[in-house]
């Protein structure tokens, strides 16, 4: 027992305490800004491999980026990528960034469906559908639940039946092969349920939109919830998206001062 309280103390304390806080050590693509300063916009446009990038305004869709950063590379006075990752959003156009505009991403709370918090604000149980993912947000989304991140103590967790689920978390572009699982998945999850798309592939198709192998009807037929940008979403992205959407950021703040 000696040894194992040494380990303890040589280890310290391994989770991040404060994940809306929290600073992204290392190389790190977050909310970029786009400054009003003249370049070639035509290159600019052709620059980027996913088409997130648009001219007149100049405008980058993080729905659709990659998060490369060639084009903060090759045209650093015009787009710097920062280190905000609360880029979640519940809107799609709110994922589009105009040049001149350094304004936080937010979740719109008139958009907020009222039973989400209301039945959802204690406990959250998430679904996770590979529609064709690349496993690279699969990734980061078992990351939340490590030891660093522990998004499990706001009682967020995933579960493995649908039947046990609040909401479906999709990654992935969404192939034709996955089509009819994620619909069946879907129907499993009992009312009220959350729909909640997690990465570039999912959110627009990523650079597989155009490809014969992919079928996104799907996100046609329902209100999507909940848009995590990121190739991959960052679990700093993924938990504090969650945590706005069940409003548990007010009663984190709320046990907090208590």
């Amino acid at each position: 027992m000696i040894s194992d309280i040494k380990i303890l103390y040589h280890q310290g304390k391994q989770y991040i305490k404060d994940l809306q806080n929290a600073e992204v050590p290392g190389i790190f693509r977050g909310r970029p800004v786009i400054s009003l300063a003249p370049v070639d916009t035509n290159k600019l446009v052709e620059l980027c491999p996913s088409h997130a990038i648009s001219s007149e305004p100049v405008s980058i869709d993080l729905g659709k980026c990659l998060f490369c950063g060639e084009c903060a590379r090759v045209f650093p006075e015009k787009i710097i990528f920062t280190k905000d990752y609360k880029i979640s959003a519940n809107s799609r156009d709110d994922l589009i960034i105009n040049e001149g505009v350094d304004t936080p991403i937010r979740l719109n709370p008139n958009l907020i469906r009222k039973e989400i918090s209301k039945i959802f604000g204690s406990s959250l149980k998430l679904r996770q559908v590979s529609a064709g993912g690349d496993n690279s947000c699969e990734w980061e989304l078992g990351a939340t639940n490590n030891v660093n991140f522990d998004m499990e103590r706001y009682g967020i967790e995933f579960v493995a039946s649908p039947r046990h689920a609040d909401a479906i978390v999709i990654t992935g572009p969404i192939t034709k092969n996955m089509a009819e699982p994620l619909q069946a998945c879907y129907n499993a999850i009992p009312d009220p349920k959350i729909i909640i798309l997690v990465g570039t592939d999912a959110i627009s198709g990523g650079m597989f939109v155009d490809s014969p192998a992919i079928d996104r009807a799907f996100l046609d037929k329902y209100n999507i919830d909940l848009y995590i940008p990121g190739n991959p979403s960052h679990p700093l992205t993924i938990i504090n998206g969650l945590l706005d959407l069940t409003s548990k950021k007010k009663q984190i703040k709320k046990n907090e001062n208590f």
